[in-house]
């Protein structure tokens, strides 16, 4: 059996046909809680948020035409989720700072090296404005191509190379200070 893409999925959800998003669920909720995480560093939040998405999804299907893939509407969905959820509780104190998000398929690693490196580079991610650790998340750990965060961000796509050129040279920064630190 053929199976049905993103979209013509999505298509059905907003036809009326709601079991189809526990397909999209079941495709796109590891992704989207690592994308949360790695933005919000917050596990707990983030865990809710990809709930909330996927009622976005639902309440808001009706708006989906088709015009860019599912996973960039999905983003944009979580982008104002997250955004919602922050300034609901912007005072709100972090009960825990995150771990290392699941992977799709997480292979241990003996290496200490490796696992010092990864420490190193997931702090120094943290400490980039969200914005441009955002950016980064998208173009390197969910591999969306810089015209689909173009749209998710609502910018063109120059402006998308550049914002992932800072934002590269500031993480390479905050990794050299950490590491000078960690010595």
């Amino acid at each position: 059996m053929l199976s049905l893409s993103d979209n013509e999925l999505m298509f059905q959800v907003r036809d009326g046909d709601v079991a189809k998003l526990g397909i999209l669920f079941e495709r796109h909720h590891v992704k989207l809680y690592n994308f949360l995480v790695r933005v919000t560093n917050r596990r707990d939040s983030s865990e809710d948020l990809v709930q909330d998405v996927f009622f976005r999804i639902l309440k808001y299907g009706h708006s989906f035409r088709g015009d860019a893939p599912f996973t960039v509407w999905m983003y944009q969905l979580a982008r104002n989720a997250a955004s919602d959820h922050f300034r609901k509780w912007k005072n709100e104190r972090p009960l825990e700072e995150t771990d290392d998000p699941p992977d799709q398929d997480p292979a241990p690693d003996d290496s200490l090296v490796h696992d010092e490196r990864s420490d190193l580079l997931k702090s120094a991610l943290a400490r980039l404005s969200k914005e441009k650790r955002e950016v980064l998340v998208l173009s390197r750990y969910q591999e969306l191509k810089y015209e689909e965060i173009g749209v998710i961000l609502g910018c063109p796509v120059g402006t998308i190379k550049a914002r992932i050129h800072h934002a590269l040279k500031d993480l390479k920064r905050e990794y050299e200070k950490l590491t000078r630190d960690q010595s």
